[in-house]
């Protein structure tokens, strides 16, 4: 008897759990120290592992599934390592080894200068669909500590150890992506573990940690604000990342699946008409308007990129 989908996500939770996040005593949420659960705003709590924890265990922590109501800050169930696989402690795209050195930084869709606790808080109001964590809060800190120590490895490590364990990056096709092509890829390839409705697989031994495979649609994915709404973005991803250990997608077929996925309704973010202040920044695949060109909304959501970039390059 061929084994069915469910089955299938099961044995590929059990191998993945092998695989990249061996489950240890101490690696538990149950296993955390008082001062790591206590929400004061003493710095001393704010460690490197409480940080790492928080990431791995966003929904637990600052989440739906907090205890403390008033810690549920983000709106959703996925965890920063939904994208920055491997809490981000691995070379590749997403990775966050190399991300602290970048800030502060120029952010055009903030139009201003941005440190590493605005970007983190970019992410909560977007790709978590929640609200902005207290600058000074033990959790901020305690995440931007933890991605500063993820710098240092990186400045630690060789040339050779910073080469990321990938395929050839993606390579834009010349066309518009196609949603229904999308569609079949998505059946044939990432249904076993997301869902054929998109929904994820919560995390098997306790829901409360989140998902093993998180939702790619519908109220309790990323928003329409996040970066992942952005088809180049996110086949940039899918290319390099997807199907997890079985990273072999084309270019075209990681550039459909991604338009198929953002096809679908998603958590609506307000006051998206005030990201970036210079409409010409804008990336050429941002979904939503205003825009400073003509081009359809369609065509920035799909493509063809390439006479929207020309439209700029000749300053008209």
């Amino acid at each position: 008897m061929k084994p069915d989908g469910p089955y299938l996500r099961l044995q590929f939770a059990a191998l993945l759990a092998m695989m990249v996040s061996p489950v240890s005593f101490a690696d538990t949420p149950a296993a955390d120290t008082a001062a790591a659960v206590n929400h004061d705003n003493h710095p001393a709590q704010a460690t490197e592992e409480y940080g790492r924890r928080i990431m791995r265990y966003t929904a637990r922590y600052i989440g739906p599934e907090s205890e403390d109501p008033a810690m549920r800050y983000a709106g959703n169930r996925l965890s920063c390592s939904s994208c920055h696989l491997e809490v981000g402690a691995t070379p590749g795209t997403l990775s966050l080894l190399p991300s602290a050195a970048k800030y502060p930084r120029d952010s055009a869709r903030d139009g201003g200068m941005r440190d590493l606790r605005d970007r983190i808080n970019g992410c909560m109001e977007r790709s978590m669909n929640g609200r902005p964590l207290p600058r000074d809060s033990v959790e901020i800190i305690a995440m931007e500590r933890y991605m500063l120590g993820l710098n240092a490895q990186y400045q630690a490590m060789s040339e050779s150890e910073r080469v990321a364990d990938e395929g050839s990056p993606f390579i834009e096709p010349d066309r518009a992506a196609n949603v229904e092509a999308g569609r079949m890829i998505f059946e044939t390839r990432c249904h076993v573990c997301h869902g054929d409705d998109g929904s994820g697989l919560r995390a098997p031994a306790d829901p409360a940690d989140g998902y093993l495979f998180p939702p790619l649609w519908g109220p309790d994915s990323y928003n329409n604000g996040a970066g992942m709404t952005r088809v180049l973005k996110a086949a940039r991803f899918i290319k390099a990342r997807m199907p997890l250990a079985q990273e072999n997608l084309t270019n075209d077929q990681a550039y459909d699946v991604a338009a198929f996925i953002n096809s679908h309704p998603r958590p609506i973010k307000s006051n998206l008409e005030v990201d970036f202040p210079n409409k010409s920044r804008k990336p050429v695949d941002c979904p939503y308007p205003p825009y400073a060109d003509d081009f359809p909304q369609e065509q920035h959501r799909l493509g063809p990129f390439k006479p929207i970039r020309e439209h700029y390059k000749s300053g008209e």
